[in-house]
């Protein structure tokens, strides 16, 4: 199947498609707003599919890969919703304990694509752990229009709980040193800069992509090195990027920052059309860098 790019779509629809996966319109809103981008015998339902996710292009790590073990691990969040259940996968060839990487998803829990971005990261010789938001509810229930629907559910600190937990898990797992970063996407972004805040005393680097920002003061309370990427084009989280910067500055918070020019929201997700190959690649070259200089260094 030929993959979509963002190239292929009018930029307005795809900042209302931002929009929409986001809660700040409704599916009716989308349908109305989007249909004059309808032309040349498109509908708008053919429109929001060719820009939902395909799951069939995500795999770049075989979950059966020999470079890899993996299972997924119950854990108990008592601060937050009870027993939980995350995907953990490990390098196969380590020899003992190595660093740990929580992983954190959107906002529509585990999916196939936040499972394979945890294979890379076994595959590149972390203890990887990725918790589903959405267990409580019964887990990612294989879409993410329901996904989100889901999330919305839940009480958002209540899951901060559940994400807090499941990094003290990662440390004390046996195939894990106890040394910790973690990375998130959107949602997962959000999270990574608020773990970073939380747990200071376990986060040792953060690497959130496209993540909304703490406060002021909280991002005072930061210990971790941080590593941050934004797509150029992602207006809605950019603007909150000058106040986080200045209070990293500010607090003299060890950080690297990257934009990625035409990139937007969600660019590294290679399941959508607004995926970047050349950003996401990039990105996630340096983002192992960093976790190999910050966790192994």
């Amino acid at each position: 199947m030929e993959r979509k790019r963002a190239s292929d779509f009018d930029q307005g629809l795809l900042n209302l498609f931002d929009k929409y996966v986001h809660g700040l319109i409704d599916r009716r809103r989308f349908m109305k707003d989007a249909s004059k981008y309808a032309v040349g015998g498109l509908t708008v339902g053919a429109l929001m599919e060719s820009l939902s996710p395909n799951y069939a292009l995500a795999q770049q790590v075989d979950p059966d890969d020999q470079r890899i073990g993996s299972t997924y691990l119950t854990y108990q969040s008592p601060e937050g919703h009870g027993e939980m259940r995350g995907y953990l996968v490990w390098p196969s060839n380590a020899s003992g304990p190595q660093p740990g990487v929580l992983v954190v998803h959107e906002n529509r829990g585990l999916n196939p694509y936040v499972e394979d971005v945890t294979r890379r990261l076994a595959a590149a010789g972390y203890v990887a752990f990725a918790p589903d938001a959405l267990w409580p509810l019964g887990g990612y229930p294989g879409n993410d229009d329901d996904g989100r629907t889901m999330q919305r559910k839940l009480d958002r600190m209540a899951i901060v709980e559940d994400f807090i937990a499941g990094a003290k898990t990662l440390s004390e797992h046996e195939r894990c040193n106890g040394t910790i970063g973690v990375v998130g996407f959107c949602f997962g972004g959000w999270m990574s800069n608020h773990l970073a805040w939380r747990i200071p005393e376990l986060i040792k680097a953060a690497v959130p992509f496209y993540g909304g920002q703490p406060s002021a003061e909280e991002t005072a309370k930061i210990e971790a090195a941080l590593q941050l990427h934004y797509g150029e084009l992602d207006e809605r989280v950019n603007a909150g990027w000058p106040a986080y910067e200045a209070a990293l500055n500010e607090h003299g918070i060890e950080h690297e920052v990257y934009f990625y020019p035409g990139a937007n929201h969600g660019f590294h997700n290679d399941t959508t059309p607004r995926y970047d190959e050349e950003a996401a690649k990039l990105a996630w070259e340096r983002t192992l860098r960093f976790f190999d200089s910050r966790l192994r260094g």
